[in-house]
């Protein structure tokens, strides 16, 4: 299994194009040059040994060794073997609102981009538990299983958005529903289920749903995002707002945030309702709460023994580097005295 050590350094790759139409320029340009000084006949007499080949040539290399830099700075490691190891902790799924009202801008940068900031942090603060994620609006559906795997995790959350589920509402109780069969029962672990949501539009059988999960031994939390007064939901088109979200009667559809309703989800779920307008103050109250739960034992299989691969790039561009400098622009000789295409015969002429 390879993991990457170093995103950010995959940008280095948009510094290729850029090198290419240089380079692009840089050939029309001599030409044109040379053009002005001779004919193309009188230019190879006057230059027989000049290669256009291997010019190209020498910029190709150039640019394969410029990429091995690149995946140097990146470090792709590799797993040689998987481990089944012991860990304590607590499975925690998280249900996110991808509805439509989700895309309201009363809370910045909106109600979505929010929530998954608020997510993102509470991973970053785990150290051992084992986390899901399912999104829901009118419908729920699965996005990660149950996994120790974060990295992955946060990968698929942020590209979560509100296209993925064609029902709109905000259908609490059906990612409840979906929530109860991400945990296993085999295990014994304690159960977390997070909602994040401006609660608003629910199908009215969250509270059920919540009772039942409370009897199955999982705790719900309910994070509130967005403002009781209500915002407009933006539709936009290349970034900017075109205009707003209507009703059948041609209304301008306000959402506001349904606190009380999440408060009842939490209560019977034995757990709390949190306000999600700061970022930090949600996360801290989170986490504190995960803190009070007992951990659980638990085997969890992984890849151990990564290796850094880093050295086979970084010594192979070496290499390139070495080569571009050796090759010459001019023709190689043994390959003129073959005279395969009849050059010589033509030059002649």
């Amino acid at each position: 299994m390879f993991i990457i050590e170093e995103q950010v350094y995959f940008w280095g790759f948009l510094v290729l194009p850029v090198l290419l139409s240089l380079f692009l320029i840089y050939v029309f340009w001599k030409k044109k040059t040379q053009s002005k000084f001779a004919e193309t006949k009188l230019f190879k007499k006057l230059a027989p040994d000049q290669s256009t080949f291997k010019s190209n040539l020498k910029f190709i290399v150039l640019i394969l060794a410029f990429g091995c830099f690149v995946m140097a700075l990146v470090n792709p490691k590799l797993g040689t073997k998987m481990e089944t190891i012991k860990r304590e902790g607590v499975d925690i799924v998280f249900a996110l609102d991808v509805s439509k009202s989700m895309l309201a801008e009363d809370i910045a940068p909106n109600r979505l981009e929010k929530s998954k900031r608020i997510i993102t942090e509470i991973i970053n603060n785990l150290t051992s538990d084992r986390i899901g994620l399912v999104g829901y609006a009118g419908s729920a559906f699965p996005q990660v299983p149950i996994t120790t795997d974060y990295s992955t995790t946060k990968t698929f959350l942020q590209s979560m958005n509100t296209d993925m589920v064609s029902s709109q509402g905000t259908a609490i109780s059906q990612a409840i529903d979906l929530a109860k069969s991400y945990y296993n029962d085999d295990d014994q672990t304690n159960k977390v289920l997070i909602i994040l949501s401006e609660g608003e539009d629910h199908d009215g059988n969250a509270e059920i749903m919540a009772e039942q999960a409370a009897s199955e031994g999982i705790r719900i939390f309910t994070i509130g995002v967005g403002t009781e007064r209500g915002d407009p939901i933006p539709l936009k088109q290349n970034g900017r707002i075109q205009s707003y979200l209507k009703n059948n009667a041609g209304e301008t559809v306000i959402t506001k945030r349904d606190a009380q309703t999440l408060q009842e989800i939490a209560e019977i779920g034995n757990g709390s309702y949190i306000d999600g307008s700061n970022t930090s103050q949600t996360v801290d109250e989170i986490l504190k709460e995960l803190q009070q739960i007992e951990k659980t034992e638990f085997e969890a299989k992984q890849f151990a023994d990564f290796k850094s691969k880093y050295q086979w790039f970084l010594g192979f561009g070496i290499f390139l580097v070495l080569i571009d400098i050796l090759l010459l622009e001019r023709k190689t000789a043994w390959v003129r005295r073959l005279n395969l295409f009849n050059e010589r015969k033509k030059d002649e002429d």
